[in-house]
C-alpha cells in the first residue's frame, strides 16, 4: 500500500499523457451535445471518486449528476431510460458483474458510456464508447490507492476539458508533481491519537466530501476502525449529538467556502473537547500539513497524504494494510 501510494504521481502523469487527445475530443463532443444528466456507475473507492466528480461537474458545467444503484438492474431487472445521458463508469478492474449489467442497461437506454478503468482488457473497457485509461499499473494491495487517485485525476481532467476552465486545466497539469509532494508530507502525528480509537467521524464538504468518504472506508478496511463520513452540513442534522470529550474527528478543509464550513464544525467539536485532527489547505506547519492549490485538486492531495497516515495507523494497530481480513482485490457483486 505504501509503495503504491508513492506511485500516484507517476500514474497521473501517464494518465494525462495517454489521454490528452481523447479528453480534448470528448470535451468538445460534450460541449456540442451537452447531456441532460450524468449518471455514475461505481462501487467502493471508485464510487467515492464519482462523488468527487459529481461536485466538479455540477459546479463547473452545471449538469446534474446522479449515482446509479446497480441493484436496480442486477437484482430487480428494471429497464432504464437514459436518452441524452452520459454514463460515467469507474472501476479498477472493470469486471464486477453488477457494474457491467448496469452500464449495459444504460447503454441500451440510450446513454453514451465513458469508462474510467485501470484494466484496459476488461469487459468494461472494451465495451465503452470512450475509454479513459487510468494507467495506474498493477495494484496488488487490496486497499486501492493509486487507482482511486487516478480516477479522481481523470475526472478533474475531463471536467477541465469539458468546461475549458483555464485555472482547472493548469491545476490538473501540476498534479503529478503536487502528488509527489503530498505523499512526502508526514501525517504521522495522527497515529497516536487514533491508535486505540473504535469510532470516529471524517468531515468534508463540496469537493472534499468524496475524499472524506474514501478516508472513512480506508480506516474501516485497513484499521478496523468504524469511521463515518459526513458533510460539514449534514453532520449538523443529528450526528453531531454523539461527539463529545475524546471523540476523534478528522476534518479535511479546502481553501474555499466549503473548507471554511468544515473548519467551523471542527472548532465547534473542539469546544466539546473532541480530538480534532484538521488538515486545512494552505497550512503546512500543523500536525496534518496540506498545501494550497486550486480548491478542486486540494482534496486529491490531502488523500495522498492520508494514505500514508492510514498505512502507518494500520500497522500500529497490529494489522496488515495490504491484506485486510475477509476482503479480495476484485469484488464480484451481483
Amino acid at each position: 500500500m505504501r509503495a503504491e501510494t508513492h506511485e500516484a504521481g507517476a500514474a497521473v502523469a501517464r494518465l494525462l499523457a495517454r489521454n490528452g487527445e481523447g479528453l480534448a475530443a470528448l470535451g468538445a463532443r460534450l460541449r456540442n451535445a451537452t447531456p441532460d444528466v450524468v449518471v455514475t456507475c461505481a462501487r467502493g473507492s471508485s464510487d467515492h471518486a464519482a462523488t468527487y466528480g459529481k461536485y466538479l461537474i455540477e459546479t463547473m458545467v452545471g449538469v446534474p449528476v446522479a449515482s446509479a444503484a446497480p441493484s436496480v438492474v442486477s437484482l430487480f431487472d428494471a429497464p432504464v431510460t437514459t436518452r441524452r445521458a452520459l454514463c460515467l463508469a469507474i472501476s479498477q478492474s472493470g469486471r464486477s458483474p453488477d457494474l457491467l449489467a448496469t452500464v449495459d442497461a444504460h447503454r441500451r437506454g440510450g446513454a453514451q458510456v465513458v469508462a474510467l478503468v485501470n484494466d484496459e482488457q476488461s469487459p468494461l473497457a472494451t465495451g465503452a464508447d470512450t475509454l479513459l485509461a487510468l494507467c495506474a499499473g498493477p495494484e496488488r494491495s487490496v486497499a486501492a490507492t493509486k487507482s482511486c487517485i487516478a480516477a479522481m485525476a481523470a475526472l478533474a481532467a475531463l471536467v477541465a476539458a469539458w468546461s475549458q476552465d483555464a485555472a482547472l486545466s493548469a491545476a490538473v497539469a501540476t498534479l503529478p508533481q503536487a502528488l509527489d509532494d503530498a505523499v512526502a508530507r508526514d501525517w504521522g502525528a495522527a497515529v497516536a491519537p487514533l491508535a486505540d480509537a473504535r469510532q470516529m467521524f471524517v468531515i468534508g464538504r463540496g469537493y472534499g466530501f468524496g475524499i472524506a468518504q474514501e478516508c472513512a472506508l480506508k480506516l474501516k478496511e485497513t484499521c478496523q476502525l468504524q469511521a463515518e463520513p459526513f458533510s460539514a452540513a449534514e453532520v449538523r442534522h443529528g450526528p453531531m449529538a454523539i461527539v463529545g470529550e475524546g471523540f476523534p474527528v478528522l476534518a479535511l478543509a479546502t481553501s474555499d467556502a466549503a473548507g471554511d464550513d468544515v473548519m467551523s464544525v471542527a472548532r465547534a467539536f473542539a469546544e466539546r473537547d473532541a480530538v480534532v485532527l484538521a488538515a486545512h489547505a494552505g497550512e503546512l506547519t500543523g500536525a496534518l500539513p496540506a498545501a494550497a492549490a486550486h480548491p478542486a485538486i486540494e482534496p486529491i492531495l490531502m488523500l495522498a497524504s492520508f494514505y500514508g497516515l492510514v498505512e502507518q495507523l494500520s500497522r500500529r494497530r497490529g494489522l496488515d494494510p495490504d491484506q485486510p481480513p475477509h476482503l479480495a482485490k476484485v469484488t464480484r457483486t451481483l
